[in-house]
């Protein structure tokens, strides 16, 4: 098979959950065994013939053990990893818990978050959060775009 002929690397497609409750926002760490300091909302990878918000609803579920409603998308965000040829787009959508409650005892299926909480925009302040632009977005209006950056731990 020629070169022009092979497939090329894709982007990965994932979405993510905005939620705030209690006027605090919904992050988890995804980086097992405390590898990263790195909080991010929760959510993952799409999977074929289901929904993106049914991608989310199933996605929030895994690892939160909540129940949510899906609303409006509110940001785009895609990075990379030039070094594994990973490219990632991630579309927010703005959600309610429909059900449940942060249970300390919840364990991810997949085992890759660790961590979950919900947190105050002051709490934010001194966290690493990614993107960036994911507070102004959850207490904003409007939908957010941040452009390609490179994927950080």
């Amino acid at each position: 098979m020629t070169s022009f002929l092979k497939p090329a690397p894709r982007p990965r497609v994932a979405v993510r959950a905005v939620i705030l409750h209690d006027d605090r926002l919904l992050l988890v760490n995804a980086w097992p065994g405390d590898q990263s300091d790195l909080w991010c909302a929760p959510g993952g990878g799409v999977e074929l013939g289901a929904s993106l918000p049914e991608n989310l609803a199933r996605e929030v579920w895994e690892e939160t053990g909540l129940r949510v409603t899906v609303g409006p998308p509110c940001l785009v965000n895609e990075f990379h990893d030039p070094d594994r040829a990973f490219h990632q787009i991630e579309i927010f959508f703005r959600c309610a818990v429909a059900q449940g409650t942060l249970d300390p005892d919840w364990s991810d299926p997949e085992k890759v978050v660790t961590k979950r909480g919900f947190f105050s925009q002051e709490a934010l302040a001194g966290m690493r959060v990614k993107p960036t632009t994911l507070p102004q977005v959850a207490w904003g209006e409007g939908i957010g775009y941040d452009p390609l950056e490179r994927l950080v731990r």
